[in-house]
C-alpha cells in the first residue's frame, strides 16, 4: 500500500511505524472473512481492511470524523486478523497509534467522556476496584439484570501454598481478578507446589497498563508498565535473594502484553533494556506446564472424567499465537476437550469493550455460548478473566479458568 503520511506524524517513531505496517498491506482482503464485527455489521469500514484505510486517511492529513471514531471503536482488537494475514500486518500496532490520533482531533461527548475516565481510573487501581467491586458483590440482589452481569458470585480463593523451593516464578496478580476471580491465582499456585515450584507475587504490581493503554492514555498505560518493570526487577536480577525463572502469566490479555513491554518501551532509554527482559521472561501459564507435564499427568491420573468446552481467548491464540497447549494439557489429563464452530471468533468481552459497545458485545457472547452449548459440556474452561466473567454472564453453565479444574483434580484423594 503506498503512503504519503502528513508532515505532522511522518518522523516521528509512531508515524515510522505505521507506515511500515501499511505498506505490508496488499488489500487482499483475506481478514475481513473472519473478522467479528464485519460478520455482524456487513459493513466494510467495520472490518480490518476498511479500518486500515481510515486511519491511512487520517495519518496522511485527511481530519478524523466521529464516524472514524465509531469505525475504529466497534474493533475487538481480538487480532484474528492477524492470523489470517498472508502479510504479516500488524494490524493490532496501527489500530493503537490510529486510535490514538482520532481521539486527539475528535472530541468525545460527555458522557463517553466520563465512562472511559472511570475505565482508567477504576480498573487499573486494585485499592480502589476491590472495595467497589465487594461492596456491588454485596449489594447484587437489588441492581438491575445489566450490573449483575458485571458483578460474578462471590469466590473463595482457598488456601495459599506456604512451601519454599528451589525453583520459583513471579505471578503478575492483576487489577481485576483478584477480586473477581481469586481462586485462579491461588489455584495456579498449589499446582506449581505440587509440582515443587514456587510462586511469588511482587506487592508493587498491579494493572499490566493494556487497560489505559488500550483506551488511549498511551502515557498512562506505559507508567503502569514501567512500576511494574520496578517491582519485578528485584526478582530478576535476585538482588531480593528470590531469584526467578520466569514470569507467569494466568490472564491471557495480561500476557500478550507484557510480551511487547519490550516494543513498547523500547524508545524509553531508562527502561528499554528492562523491558525486553521482561518480556523474554513472560510465559502463559500453559507455556509452563505441559514442560511439567510427566509429573503431573501421575498425579492427575484417573482423576478427572468429564466433558470440557474449552473457549481459546484472542489474547491467547491471535495475540500470543499459543494454540492447542491448554487442550493437549487438559487431554493429557483425561478431559474430553471440545472446541466449538466458531473457536476462531472473539466472545465479545474484548478488555473494556464490553461496557463500551454492549450490543455488539453481547451478540458475540450468544453468539459463542450457542456454539459452545452445542458440545454438551459440563464446563466451560478459558484462559482470561474478561472472557470467563462475560461468558458466565450469559449461561447456568458454569465457567471457570482451566487450572482451576487441574486444581479440583489435585485435591481428590490418589487414585489406588
Amino acid at each position: 500500500m503506498q503512503t504519503n503520511l502528513a508532515p505532522f506524524i511522518k518522523d516521528t517513531r509512531e508515524g515510522q511505524e505505521a507506515e511500515a505496517i501499511l505498506r505490508a498491506c496488499v488489500h487482499c482482503g483475506f481478514c475481513t472473512a473472519t473478522c467479528p464485527t464485519y460478520q455482524l455489521l456487513g459493513d466494510e469500514l467495520d472490518g480490518p481492511r476498511g479500518r486500515i484505510y481510515l486511519i491511512k486517511q487520517v495519518l496522511e492529513g485527511q481530519p478524523a470524523t466521529a464516524k472514524t471514531q465509531l469505525h475504529l471503536d466497534r474493533c475487538l482488537t481480538c487480532r484474528n486478523c492477524e492470523t489470517t494475514c498472508p502479510s504479516g500486518v500488524e494490524y493490532g500496532r496501527l489500530l493503537d497509534i490510529g486510535r490514538k490520533v482520532v481521539d486527539d482531533q475528535v472530541p468525545r461527548s460527555l458522557e463517553q467522556r466520563i465512562t472511559r475516565n472511570a475505565l482508567k481510573q477504576l480498573l487499573p487501581r486494585k485499592w480502589l476496584f476491590t472495595p467497589a467491586f465487594k461492596t456491588g458483590q454485596a449489594l447484587r440482589s437489588w441492581m438491575p439484570q445489566k450490573l449483575k452481569e458485571k458483578l460474578p458470585a462471590k469466590q473463595v480463593a482457598g488456601t495459599w501454598p506456604q512451601r519454599q523451593h528451589a525453583r520459583k516464578m513471579l505471578l503478575l496478580d492483576g487489577c481485576v481478578q483478584p477480586a473477581m476471580a481469586p481462586n485462579i491465582n491461588s489455584a495456579t499456585a498449589r499446582v506449581l507446589d505440587a509440582l515443587e515450584v514456587q510462586l511469588l507475587i511482587a506487592p508493587k504490581a498491579g494493572c499490566c497498563g493494556a487497560i489505559r493503554y488500550h483506551l488511549n492514555d498511551h502515557d498512562g498505560g506505559l507508567d503502569d508498565m514501567r512500576r511494574n518493570i520496578d517491582a519485578w526487577w528485584p526478582y530478576v536480577d535476585g538482588s531480593n535473594g528470590q531469584k526467578i525463572e520466569a514470569i507467569v502469566m494466568t490472564a491471557s490479555g495480561c500476557g500478550s502484553t507484557v510480551k511487547e513491554y519490550g516494543h513498547l518501551l523500547a524508545a524509553d532509554n531508562a527502561y528499554a533494556e528492562k523491558a525486553q527482559k521482561i518480556s523474554a521472561l513472560t510465559r502463559d501459564l500453559s507455556e509452563i506446564l505441559p514442560e511439567l507435564e510427566a509429573p503431573l499427568l501421575a498425579k492427575l491420573k484417573g482423576k478427572i472424567n468429564q466433558r470440557v468446552a474449552f473457549h481459546p481467548p484472542c489474547t491467547l491464540q491471535h495475540g500470543q499465537q499459543i494454540r492447542g497447549k491448554v487442550e493437549g494439557l487438559l487431554r493429557g489429563a483425561g478431559v474430553d476437550v471440545q472446541l466449538c464452530a466458531d473457536s476462531h471468533l472473539c466472545c465479545g468481552s474484548a478488555g473494556t469493550y464490553s461496557v463500551l459497545q454492549p450490543e455488539l458485545s453481547h451478540q458475540l457472547r450468544d453468539n459463542k455460548l450457542r456454539n459452545l452449548a452445542a458440545t454438551q459440556p459440563d464446563m466451560i474452561v478459558s484462559a482470561n478473566i474478561g472472557c470467563l466473567t462475560h461468558l458466565q454472564s450469559g449461561t447456568q453453565t458454569p465457567v471457570k479458568h482451566w487450572i482451576e479444574l487441574l486444581d479440583s483434580a489435585l485435591q481428590q484423594p490418589s487414585v489406588k
